[in-house]
């Protein structure tokens, strides 16, 4: 069975994030769609947990599984016995970090390979910072964010976290 790992923050998960998941779950026979704790990032708009459970209602897939993870990928993916890491790139900045990534991944853990998925057109300029600022100024977020979590999304954001 070929496992691959989607990290990522998915703070909050977007439409280009659910698309990526959907082509990787036909690609793979199953995909860990894991919320990783960046210890770049401070806090954020939602805890992991929340992340969580923001996913598991805007993701209905039977090889899909969610998971959060508080370390480095590389182990995590020991850990799993995933081979394969599923990364999606918008545009030609995302390349250059995201090839880094991947050459110290397989640094860290030589078994490991990473796939890039190039963005949907659609969603190429999406980004969950984007819907972030969108809807601080109360934007109509249906063309970037699952319709299940947009209210989530919106009363965050009331609540001035």
């Amino acid at each position: 069975m070929k496992t691959a790992i989607y990290p990522g923050s998915f703070d909050p998960v977007t439409l280009g994030h659910i698309n990526i998941i959907k082509r990787a779950a036909n690609a793979f026979d199953k995909v860990i769609v894991c919320v990783m704790v960046n210890s770049e990032k401070n806090g954020g708009l939602f805890t992991p947990e929340e992340r969580l459970e923001l996913l598991r209602r805007s993701i209905q897939m039977e090889n899909v599984e969610l998971d959060v993870y508080r370390g480095m990928v590389a182990d995590y993916a020991k850990e799993k016995g995933a081979r394969v890491l599923v990364k999606g790139l918008r545009a030609v900045s995302d390349y250059e970090q995201e090839v880094q990534m991947a050459m110290i991944n397989s640094k860290l853990n030589p078994d490991l390979d990473t796939v890039f998925f190039p963005s949907s057109e659609k969603y190429t300029y999406l980004s969950s910072s984007v819907a972030k600022e969108l809807a601080r100024y109360n934007a109509d977020l249906s063309e970037f964010l699952p319709r299940e979590i947009l209210e989530d999304v919106k009363q965050r954001l009331q609540q001035g976290k």
